[in-house]
């Protein structure tokens, strides 16, 4: 059997360690965003366009640079573990910080069906279990729909992104959400179009409150 590696360096991995090696976990450029969760930079994001309690992400995402190969791994190589492992990772140190206080039910943003059958998996999702593997949250990977798929966004401008996924999302079910707290979690935000969108979706269900969660921020 071959050794086992860390995604970013490539090191062997000791019989302790998952998916990545102690030395590239502590180095991962965390945002520290789940000490100040109601004004930092992700959350300012959404001031004025949708209803927020508070905003965190794990690390500061660049493309391309050594950190994103455990994203990379997850969204486009078919590592599922690997989305389990940050999602551990995240809970533990943001609970930490008080973070999950008050949260009811974790939301996964979701894949357009036909995303979802080429992929094989939500890595939203993924995320998403292994959040609730530490803290005991409920997920509910069905309580928004996704629409289509209009094609990634990766190469889109902030406003052009709004528009590509205005009123993408539907609500499957109102009454679960009912004066609950939301977590919305996805992998990587950006300009926060698409948490938005999802925002847009839930906003007019009663008494519900919504917080958003991702593993990377991308500073723009």
């Amino acid at each position: 059997m071959a050794p086992r590696r860390c995604v970013i360096c490539g090191s062997r991995l000791s019989p302790t360690e998952e998916q990545l090696c102690l030395p590239c976990v502590v180095h991962l450029p965390r945002t520290g965003f789940s000490r100040q969760p109601l004004d930092n930079r992700m959350a300012r994001q959404f001031w004025g366009l949708m209803p927020i309690e508070k905003a965190a992400a794990l690390f500061y995402f660049v493309s391309h640079s050594d950190p994103s190969r455990a994203i990379y791994s997850l969204k486009y190589r078919g590592n599922v573990l690997m989305g389990n492992v940050l999602g551990r990772l995240m809970a533990r140190e943001m609970s930490a910080d008080g973070f999950f206080e008050g949260i009811d039910l974790i939301v996964p943003v979701p894949l357009a069906p036909k995303r979802l059958r080429q992929r094989g998996y939500n890595q939203s999702e993924v995320v998403a279990r292994g959040v609730s593997e530490v803290t005991g949250l409920p997920v509910a990977p069905r309580l928004l729909s996704r629409k289509a798929f209009l094609g990634s966004q990766t190469r889109l401008h902030r406003w052009q992104r709004m528009d590509n996924v205005k009123d993408l999302f539907e609500l499957k079910d109102a009454r679960a959400a009912a004066g609950k707290h939301i977590l919305l979690i996805d992998d990587v935000v950006t300009t926060g179009a698409t948490i938005q969108a999802c925002g847009e979706a839930l906003k007019a269900v009663d008494g519900i409150k919504i917080s958003v969660l991702a593993l990377g921020f991308t500073k723009s």
